[in-house]
């Protein structure tokens, strides 16, 4: 055992950066030949070895927190400032999305009909799928929340429960979303209408993805009793993650969906005068 003289963690040689780069790399050019030539192997082959990547990766990580006690206070700290300034980030992110949904739905263009939702374009009823969808992620934060409350009391089989919903629910809202792609009457193609749409709901289900897997590695560990009641941090970054994706589907459920997919007319005519 080597002696250090400070209190931060000074991580070893890992080949899982440049590899994860190589994959991510791979992924991309496969995203290419794919979208050019519909074939995917590449991209087969090159999500298989980015998982592979980032489960080992995972694994590293979880032994050096939770069996060799690197994760200190001061460790802690940076892990905590370095969530946040993520997920500040990713709220900059989406902000470009509504940026241009604004920019093109409170002043549409002659080639748009003057009108938005554009002429031709069949929107979405905002109180079917998205409001079902609405009610799930809420619930979700409702479960993760209890979650957290269970392990601060140590009542480890509520928390299991309530954790096991919260992925669970997040699963449920990935499946309604892609039987609502399947059933859009319009395409990422049509016009700024469709694009604006999929870009900014389709990076949005991106990031429940990453959440339903982030919840569901929790879990896991949880089982495995990796979590105490204060030493739990990766549980908390995962719910901050979740509740951020529960915040930016209310803006997009609210904006996107009810406001930008009515015929805005009547608003557009009042903010022009």
């Amino acid at each position: 055992m080597e002696k250090h003289y400070h209190p931060f963690h000074m991580v070893n040689m890992s080949p899982w950066p440049l590899m994860s780069g190589f994959s991510a790399l791979a992924l991309v050019i496969g995203m290419i030949k794919m979208f050019m030539f519909y074939n995917i192997n590449l991209v087969l082959m090159s999500l298989f070895i980015l998982l592979l990547v980032v489960l080992t990766w995972w694994r590293d990580v979880i032994r050096e927190s939770t069996f060799q006690g690197f994760h200190s206070s001061m460790v802690l700290s940076g892990l905590i400032w370095g969530m946040i300034l993520f997920i500040v980030s990713e709220i900059f992110f989406f902000l470009s999305f509504f940026w241009g949904f604004f920019h093109s739905s409170l002043s549409p263009s002659v080639e748009l009909g003057v009108q938005w939702p554009p002429e031709g374009i069949f929107s979405f009823n905002p109180f079917q799928v998205p409001l079902l969808n609405t009610i799930i992620l809420l619930s979700s934060g409702v479960s993760v929340t209890w979650c957290h409350q269970m392990i601060l009391n140590e009542n480890w089989s509520k928390a299991n429960y309530s954790l096991m919903l919260t992925w669970m629910l997040g699963v449920y809202f990935l499946m309604l979303q892609g039987f609502e792609y399947i059933m859009s009457s319009f395409s990422i193609s049509d016009c700024v209408f469709g694009s604006t749409f999929f870009m900014s709901t389709g990076f949005h289900g991106f990031h429940v993805i990453i959440g339903t897997l982030f919840l569901f590695m929790m879990w896991m560990r949880f089982s495995k009793n990796h979590f105490s009641s204060s030493h739990h941090f990766g549980f908390e970054a995962a719910a901050w993650y979740w509740h951020f994706v529960d915040v930016v589907w209310l803006f997009l459920f609210s904006v996107v969906y009810w406001w930008g997919m009515c015929n805005n007319s009547i608003m557009v005519r009042l903010i022009s005068n």
